[in-house]
């Protein structure tokens, strides 16, 4: 079977390009795809082509609407076919579309319950996030769409409601995980992580892993610690370029001596280990790579309804859900993680949540998804 699979740009921490690496791994190893991958740029790896698709653009907008041009005439070219096309862009045409970044609309929704009305007015005038929302509606409705993969059920009723896609092109795989990267076991090392970290050693120690704080909720994050009333570290691991403004909020609440940026860090399965919680206040996040790795390594994750992640929260058992906006919500589950032994009892829950959830069980997943879309023969 002759697999493309369309992205425009890796980066090796985000979500989308965690994902399809998990994937080109797990199918791989089953030796029955030839894999393709059509891409602005991508890490090179052996058994997979890599087609380079990077028309020049000076704007995002241009960016998408060149990128989509050029996977275009890409597929068209004489002499090139594929059994499967899957894109992980909104591109109409493609047969199989990955909704990892879940549904423009719904994002844009959440994010306006966060902002003021001249910034909700700006993103309403915004060229690119029309263009983006038309190519979203122009993609479902498209006659040649067959299939939508959606990491959560989240996502799927969503899609379900906003767009009329019947439950039968609609399918939810969760991402795969690496069960023995992402493990318990990691908690043994607890002790030296926390001195190189210049933590306490029984301190409580909630982890945030992610880019785009605004998105994500660091500053949410951050207030509900202060509200907590607790003695509890923080650790940041990510990237964003208004890094500073959360370094300053820490200093104005008071805990800039317990909350720790870490950047970006390649020894996530360290910092499961040395934290207590794992906690994403995301507005708007179909289905988190790290928020699964957490679980994995058991941690109870406290993240939010606006997070596809959320479905495999049981409340007090394996974490806790609220709303992304409710501060005072936040700050009690934080403060209940934050009691002697209440986050130490969850782990095995945690790590029961997640544990169907690996590579091999996703490439399955995908592999009997793709033998209904392949042409016999």
């Amino acid at each position: 079977m002759k697999l493309a699979i369309v992205r425009q740009k890796y980066n090796p921490y985000g979500g989308a390009e965690q994902f399809i690496e998990r994937a080109l791994d797990a199918l791989a190893a089953t030796r029955k795809v030839e894999l393709s991958v059509i891409a602005r740029q991508w890490q090179t790896r052996p058994g997979v082509h890599f087609i380079e698709c990077n028309p020049a653009y000076r704007t995002s907008l241009g960016r998408d609407q060149a990128f989509a041009a050029a996977v275009a005439s890409c597929l068209a070219a004489p002499g090139r076919h594929f059994d499967i096309v899957q894109s992980h862009e909104r591109i109409p045409g493609i047969m199989l579309y990955r909704a990892g970044d879940g549904v423009h609309a719904s994002w844009l929704e959440q994010r306006a319950r966060a902002l003021p009305a001249f910034r909700r007015f700006a993103i309403a005038a915004n060229p690119y996030h029309r263009y983006v929302l038309a190519a979203e509606r122009e993609m479902f409705a498209h006659r040649g769409l067959r299939a939508v993969i959606c990491n959560s059920a989240m996502v799927r009723d969503d899609i379900a409601a906003r767009f009329g896609l019947d439950a039968a092109r609609l399918k939810v795989i969760y991402n795969g995980i690496d069960l023995e990267r992402f493990h318990p076991r990691h908690r043994a090392l607890r002790a030296s992580t926390r001195s190189l970290l210049g933590l306490p050693p029984h301190a409580p120690v909630f982890l945030y892993a992610g880019s785009g704080f605004e998105r994500k909720g660091v500053a949410r994050l951050l207030h509900a610690v202060a509200q907590a009333g607790t003695a509890a570290h923080v650790l940041v691991a990510g990237t964003d370029k208004h890094h500073g403004r959360y370094r300053s909020l820490a200093a104005r609440l008071g805990i800039a001596a317990r909350t720790h940026f870490l950047g970006s860090r390649d020894d996530l399965p360290l910092l499961y280990g040395a934290a207590d919680a794992f906690v994403l206040p995301t507005l708007y996040d179909p289905m988190p790579n790290a928020a699964l790795e957490a679980l994995a390594s058991g941690l109870p994750l406290l993240t939010t309804l606006q997070c596809g992640a959320q479905e495999l929260v049981t409340a007090g058992s394996n974490g806790f859900v609220v709303d992304a906006l409710d501060a005072a919500g936040m700050a009690a589950a934080l403060a209940s993680l934050a009691q002697p032994g209440r986050a130490a009892a969850m782990a095995g829950a945690a790590r029961a949540s997640v544990a169907h959830l690996s590579q091999d069980a996703m490439a399955a997943q995908l592999l009997d998804l793709y033998g209904t879309l392949a042409p016999a023969g």
